[in-house]
């Protein structure tokens, strides 16, 4: 190896350590770093040994849910090789199976159930879309497996056996579409969204919101194939409705096409306010910065949060994947997974599933990037909620920010 390959190398190392060591900190106060008794901490016949944990990711590699859940791989594997340098948990080095979900939901079931059936893991990191983790909900119920979620979603679930570290509706839709009756004035809705259960239930939640506790309108509500390219009449129909807010739920590779074409038919963000829940810097890289500049976002987290746990991230994530690397809101929530799995595991003194799940509610991580969170006893994360607008180099600028932490209400009352 030459000496400008070690160097980089050795910086690599030292930039995920020092990126770890605050979180190092912060959960070395929170419960047991020492190894114990391996019938001590596996009393279900786990895949754990003296010197290992074996743990699961299900993500779509493949297919057009890549562009959206790669960030998740990448942020799980980052948080994982950051504890594997601090020791490990419990004494055990956490050892990953990766299995491709390939954007199917079939697919997805078939590999929760082989993770959890035949390889044993002690935990699986994984899911994007609401269709997958409904897929794999039952197999984890029934296998008594756990499930860390990363991704914001509609809501109404709630399971001993997933941890859900994204959004809920009331932290991102609810906040989202307030804001833009209170700041940009907005009254006349036209909902897109990709044909499935997130966006859906997400649109049934926002119409419900609209309608009655906002006394607006909606003027029109569309939904499109997973991987659809044309939306050309979609375009036609926003034009004739002339809404307010285009309030958009696009998924995955479709993204692309969507804005590239608004942008053809002149709806641009100087004519026409659009305000997404599924656009981060991951969709940006495909959509291009020049093809959503000015249009919004609401997320809890975006990559330009300046505060120091989020940069010593956002350095430890380029030094691991490159400098031209992006991180947006799920792969933000994909790597607290593995941190908030260690608190509990520790704070149990066991890797049993069920001594995990009860004592995670009330984890706190004050070192998250996004900022502090917590888990309630509902499984939900307290977060802040945000608001950013999309810039010309793919990133955002952060306009609006709850100012308290949102109390996760995944059942919330009049929206059923």
């Amino acid at each position: 190896m030459s000496d400008k390959h070690l160097q980089s190398s050795q910086r690599r190392k030292f930039m995920l350590g020092a990126a770890a060591l605050p979180l190092a900190l912060a959960m070395s106060r929170m419960g047991h770093a020492a190894a114990l008794p391996t019938a001590q901490v596996n009393t279900t016949g786990l895949a754990i040994t003296d010197t290992e944990v074996v743990v699961g990711q299900l993500h779509s590699a493949t297919g057009t849910m890549a562009i959206s859940e790669t960030g998740s791989i990448q942020a799980e594997q980052l948080a994982i090789d950051q504890i594997n340098q601090m020791g490990g948990i419990l004494g055990r080095t956490i050892r990953v199976i990766k299995e491709d979900g390939a954007s199917d939901w079939p697919t997805f079931a078939e590999k929760s159930r082989k993770l959890l059936v035949n390889d044993k893991v002690a935990a699986v990191f994984g899911c994007w879309t609401s269709a997958s983790r409904k897929a794999v909900l039952p197999v984890f119920e029934r296998e008594n497996g756990l499930l860390y979620y990363p991704t914001f979603y509609e809501g109404l679930e709630q399971s001993k056996n997933v941890i859900y570290t994204g959004q809920e509706a009331t932290q991102q839709i609810l906040y989202g579409l307030d804001w833009a009756k209170q700041e940009k004035g907005a009254k006349t809705f036209f909902l897109v969204g990709s044909d499935y259960i997130w966006p859906r239930t997400s649109m049934k939640i926002a119409r419900k919101h609209i309608e009655a506790f906002q006394g607006g309108k909606v003027v029109g509500e569309e939904y499109y194939p997973l991987g659809n390219t044309n939306f050309n009449s979609l375009i036609n129909k926003i034009k004739i409705a002339k809404p307010d807010c285009i309030f958009a739920a696009v998924v995955g590779g479709s993204n692309v096409a969507f804005y590239k074409q608004l942008k053809a038919a002149g709806i641009t963000a100087n004519r026409q306010f659009l305000l997404t829940l599924s656009v981060t810097e991951d969709e940006m890289l495909g959509i291009g910065g020049e093809n959503f500049e000015g249009f919004y976002a609401s997320m809890k987290y975006f990559q330009s949060l300046d505060n120091p746990n989020n940069k010593a991230f956002v350095e430890a994530f380029k030094a691991k994947y490159g400098p031209r690397a992006v991180i947006g809101d799920v792969t933000q929530a994909a790597y607290l997974g593995p941190w908030l799995w260690k608190a509990a595991v520790e704070k149990a003194g066991s890797f049993d599933v069920a001594k995990v799940t009860a004592a995670s509610p009330g984890i706190e991580l004050p070192t998250a990037p996004e900022g502090f969170v917590k888990i309630h006893d509902n499984h939900h994360l307290w977060s802040k909620a945000r608001i950013g607008m999309g810039q010309a180099d793919g990133q955002f600028k952060v306009v609006a920010e709850s100012p308290e932490l949102i109390e996760p209400d995944p059942f919330p009352k009049g929206y059923q």
